[in-house]
């Protein structure tokens, strides 16, 4: 596996985005992404791809894994939005310390036939106790505007937001989603790194929920259930034992259910 230590200027400072919380000390966590890489030449340009990127700290590379990893205060989604501007994919395959991390599909009861009713995903991950990070992708809404998220109770999502209870924990800051949606031109997208201090231990079976109140309740909210996902090296599969599809075969049908 080669290292790499990135030390310009930006290394230290905080993750992008609005913290919720008080800054904390601890802010580092380490995630895995699987990238089609074939020489040093493939790692000397992803490496000058992701220079531009606040928070990163420290890039390892395994060639014969096709695996890269990242250490830093840095969100997931923004680390593949970058290498998606040099022309590369990525696969997120894991994120911090086995058992702290989380993943939730929003989707939306609005939606026509035919269509995926996947709107957004959120994928959180533990760094210390009552310190969790929240990188949530929101795209295709119908509205412009300032969208609230929130943890609710309870993981029904039968009815929308309306069976998932009461908030469990509130964000203050509100996620930005303006800009156009490549799913169709007049919807809209947006993306946060949010921070709530909370474990993710506690969430698990919960709802996560997005609103364009504070109050949820209509039912064209967007939710879905919080699950476990995979931690760092937890995730080296490169065949589904079930579907016999390859990461990257897996990866194009998430991508058509716009699962980013």
């Amino acid at each position: 596996m080669t290292q790499v230590n990135i030390t310009p200027a930006w290394a230290a400072e905080r993750p992008p985005g609005k913290m919720t919380t008080e800054q904390l000390d601890n802010d580092s966590f380490e995630a895995t992404y699987a990238v089609k890489m074939h020489c040093n030449d493939c790692t000397d340009q992803i490496k000058q791809c992701l220079l531009g990127v606040p928070g990163i700290e420290k890039l390892n590379f395994d060639l014969q894994k096709q695996i890269m990893s990242v250490q830093g205060s840095v969100a997931p989604s923004s680390v593949v939005a970058a290498l998606a501007q040099c022309g590369r994919d990525a696969i997120i395959r894991g994120t911090g310390q086995p058992n702290s991390s989380a993943v939730s599909v929003l989707e939306t009861q609005s939606f026509a036939k035919g269509e995926s009713p996947v709107r957004g995903l959120v994928r959180m991950v533990q760094v210390a106790d009552n310190n969790t990070f929240f990188d949530i992708t929101i795209n295709g809404v119908a509205s412009a505007g300032n969208y609230y998220a929130s943890v609710r109770e309870y993981g029904d999502v039968s009815q929308g937001s309306r069976s998932t209870g009461p908030v469990w924990h509130q964000f203050d800051t509100p996620i930005d989603c303006r800009r156009p949606s490549d799913l169709d031109g007049t919807l809209f997208s947006g993306s946060a790194f949010l921070r709530a201090p909370v474990n993710v231990w506690e969430m698990i079976g919960r709802s996560f929920v997005l609103s364009t109140q504070p109050s949820a309740g209509a039912s064209s909210d967007l939710c879905g259930v919080i699950a476990r996902s995979a931690g760092i090296w937890e995730n080296d599969k490169q065949v589904c034992a079930c579907s016999g599809k390859t990461v990257w075969e897996e990866r194009k049908d998430a991508l058509q259910s716009n699962i980013r």
